[in-house]
């Protein structure tokens, strides 16, 4: 993990809170091994709301529940989801065998919640102060960036927008796919009876999100 500590600009003391920021429970009980990434991840999840919540006050004149909307769409799944990416960080997953054979460690839910269990890592590794300067370092160029926007729920972003222009909006299960335990939905999501977006997912509900959020790119929302 030397290329992600030099990435993130960190030197550990404690190469341990690391090695279970990245151990899913699939890989945990496959091993048999004592801890998962999941307490960290309660942790990290604190971490970064603490630090985007100061980040926003010191910043940006802004009324409280503005504040609060804006925190939610960069703490959100959809956007930790992205900053796992651009660290690569599936790179660093262990998962269990059949979690590998399903594509774990490229799972949206999964990557979100294994950036966070590395924030709570660097935490109790390095303390506050650092990791505060590596969220920062991470998040900031994204809430300055007027194209970024991330939403914890394109479904209601995309039915506002459908309600101010007076459209009619209209989400179709086109194909359902793979044996029970493994089921992938497709969903087309129409505005005034044209397709705008397309979603595939293991839900019907997730492949819905995935179609708002397909759509809301196509609108330039």
């Amino acid at each position: 993990m030397n290329e992600l500590y030099d990435l993130l600009n960190i030197k550990p003391n404690d190469n341990k809170y690391y090695i279970t920021a990245f151990q899913h429970s699939s890989y945990v009980n496959e091993n048999h091994l004592k801890s998962d990434y999941e307490r960290l991840e309660f942790l990290g999840d604190a971490v970064l709301e603490l630090v985007i919540s100061d980040y926003l006050f010191q910043n940006l004149e802004i009324k409280e529940g503005d504040m609060t909307k804006l925190r939610a769409s960069y703490v959100c799944e959809n956007a930790l989801f992205e900053y796992s990416k651009d660290l690569q960080l599936s790179k660093y997953i262990k998962v269990g065998h059949g979690e590998e054979i399903d594509g774990g460690r490229y799972k949206k839910v999964i990557l979100a919640d294994i950036f966070e269990a590395l924030m709570g890592a660097i935490y109790l590794d390095l303390g506050f102060d650092t990791v505060k300067r590596v969220i920062l370092g991470i998040i900031v160029p994204y809430i300055e960036n007027p194209k970024v926007i991330f939403f914890n729920d394109y479904k209601s972003a995309l039915q506002e927008f459908v309600q101010t222009e007076q459209r009619s909006l209209v989400y179709e299960v086109v194909s359902e796919d793979g044996p029970a335990h493994n089921k992938s939905f497709t969903v087309n999501v129409k505005v005034d009876d044209i397709v705008y977006g397309t979603g595939t997912a293991p839900s019907k509900k997730e492949a819905e999100q995935e179609a708002a959020h397909d759509a809301i790119r196509k609108l330039a929302l």
